[in-house]
């Protein structure tokens, strides 16, 4: 994916929002040599954050007529208005070594045999998981097959078909689930509550007394 930035010359909280109030976004560009100073288009920037690629691909980033490859690292939005107050981008090269969070893509879950012939459901534990690898490995997403999933099993990290160039954080886990099958759950018929009736004596005395109070 491509997109074009600005130099952006004025910084502080005040340019900020002014540039904001201008419909666009201040970010900054780190790695590989000096900071730079960034701005972007407000629009053009929010769109392509509701797409996957950008999150998790390499970016070539225009800058004053030179294009660099880049990472997203961080962005802020609006705690409630649709708006992005800043964003932050890693200059990469092929020699680059990172860590980055990339989404699950689950196949053949109608497929498998907990679902097809048990007629099991299949809980999605993680939806993404971060990697290590050299920047120009780094897949856009990682393919979860749940094809050969029976009643009762849980498919796991090692179970994944990863190239041999890239490596799980597992951050201290050893080998966590990605996915598990579980058994639907059965609704329970609640009961009607029998309300016993009122007497009619009781019930005027009662209406009696309240209209003298």
């Amino acid at each position: 994916m491509k997109f074009v930035a600005y130099e952006r010359t004025l910084q502080g909280t005040g340019a900020s929002r002014r540039l904001r109030i201008a419909g666009k976004v201040p970010g900054i560009v780190y790695g590989a040599g000096e900071p730079a100073q960034i701005e972007l288009d407000h629009n053009a920037l929010y769109f392509a954050l509701k797409k996957e690629a950008f999150h998790a691909s390499i970016l070539e980033m225009e800058l004053n007529g030179k294009t660099d490859k880049v990472l997203l690292r961080d962005f802020q939005v609006h705690p409630w208005k649709q708006l992005v107050l800043h964003v932050d981008f890693q200059r990469v090269d092929e020699r680059t070594r990172i860590k980055k969070k990339v989404p699950l893509h689950f196949i053949n879950e109608e497929n498998s045999p907990a679902v097809k012939t048990d007629k099991q459901l299949i809980n999605h534990v993680a939806t993404e998981l971060e990697i290590e690898c050299l920047a120009a490995q780094l897949p856009e997403f990682i393919t979860v097959d749940l094809g050969n999933l029976e009643k009762g099993q849980s498919l796991h990290v090692n179970d994944l078909k990863l190239d041999k160039n890239v490596k799980v954080v597992l951050r201290g886990k050893k080998n966590p689930v990605i996915a598990s099958v579980a058994a639907p759950v059965e609704e329970e018929e609640v009961a009607p509550v029998a309300v016993a009736p009122v007497a009619k004596g009781k019930a005027a005395k009662k209406n009696e007394k309240q209209n003298k109070k």
